[in-house]
């Protein structure tokens, strides 16, 4: 389970040609692990995201990576902050996620969602339903993922989906197989699909609005007769830390520069929408915003680098930050 995550969803970096990206992610990861994060997830996407990049700059195909992190780390768990459903059938996916964990000697993490990004569906020919058949192919996914782990060889008929006798050799080597991770924040289905069937879950909300979404979690969990306490709830967001509060400050400052914005001249609701979704300051600071985070609710946490992922010193600090605040 997550306590710890570091999620790279970059892999444009200053002076580092796109020949070296790999040597340069495989560095962040061992890095990351030095220092103490105990997961490293990478997005599932083709093309970049918005926030984040032009669409164009580098993005690598995640399985893909993670098995070439497999063979870079040694304990760190590895996983996508999440698979698309639209982007793999089901059995296949289980098939994958089976071999990274085979790879990594039982690190794996199946982290699955609904898929939204409909450029990169449009640019690249996959089908994107609409939501309600999004969620459907979700649970239906999920299903077919969880009992190939299990060695069930299911025969399932779905709406979406089928699979007849799927038996899956070599088995994953933790035992039930690699845990599923729900990655969302739909109240009506989506969490009650992790209430339902998840091992784990991470939303992607602002800090403000995570103890409302555990209140419908827990509502799901007493309909499904499921503790909650068994669900791994972590929450993505963006961190900034630096050796002072002014360094961290300029880093924020320089990342939204690159994306054409200027923090100075912001209104201050848009100034509160951003720091909403970013915990930012010296290590002191870090670690009380991140307790105050877990103090909600959480039983981990996940965060991205988006002002200085690439830099390794930073991503030691990071580590060392959180790692130091959640003891």
């Amino acid at each position: 389970m997550i306590r710890v995550g570091l999620q790279i969803p970059n892999f444009t970096y200053p002076g580092v040609a796109p020949a070296d990206l790999f040597e340069r992610v495989a560095a962040i990861a061992t890095t990351a692990e030095r220092s103490g994060f105990d997961t490293v997830l990478v997005m599932d996407h083709f093309y970049q995201l918005p926030l984040l990049g032009a669409p164009e700059q580098e993005m690598f195909e995640a399985y893909t990576l993670l098995g070439a992190l497999a063979a870079r780390t040694e304990r760190v768990n590895l996983g996508t902050l999440v698979t698309g459903v639209t982007y793999r059938n089901p059995a296949l996916l289980a098939k994958i996620v089976t071999t990274l964990d085979v790879v990594s000697r039982g690190r794996a993490i199946l982290g699955i969602g609904a898929a939204w990004f409909d450029v990169e569906h449009h640019a690249l020919g996959f089908e994107f339903p609409p939501t309600r058949t999004r969620m459907e192919m979700l649970e239906e996914a999920v299903q077919i993922c969880r009992a190939m782990f299990r060695d069930e060889r299911p025969t399932i008929e779905g709406a979406h989906f089928r699979v007849e006798h799927a038996f899956n050799s070599p088995a994953p080597l933790r035992s039930g197989g690699p845990p599923i991770m729900i990655g969302g924040q739909g109240e009506r289905t989506l969490l009650r699909l992790v209430a339902q069937h998840a091992d784990m879950w991470n939303g992607n909300c602002g800090f403000a609005e995570f103890p409302h979404k555990l209140d419908v979690l827990a509502q799901h969990c007493e309909r499904a007769g499921r503790d909650m306490a068994s669900i791994n709830k972590t929450n993505l967001g963006s961190l900034v830390v630096a050796p002072s509060m002014e360094a961290a400050e300029e880093r924020r400052r320089a990342f939204l520069a690159r994306r054409g914005i200027d923090w100075d001249t912001l209104s201050e609701e848009m100034r509160a929408q951003i720091s909403g979704r970013i915990v930012l300051g010296d290590p002191d600071a870090v670690g009380e915003q991140v307790r105050d985070l877990v103090a909600l609710g959480l039983d981990g946490v996940v965060f991205n680098l988006p002002a200085d992922g690439w830099d390794l010193d930073a991503v030691a600090l990071a580590g060392e930050t959180l790692t130091k605040a959640l003891r």
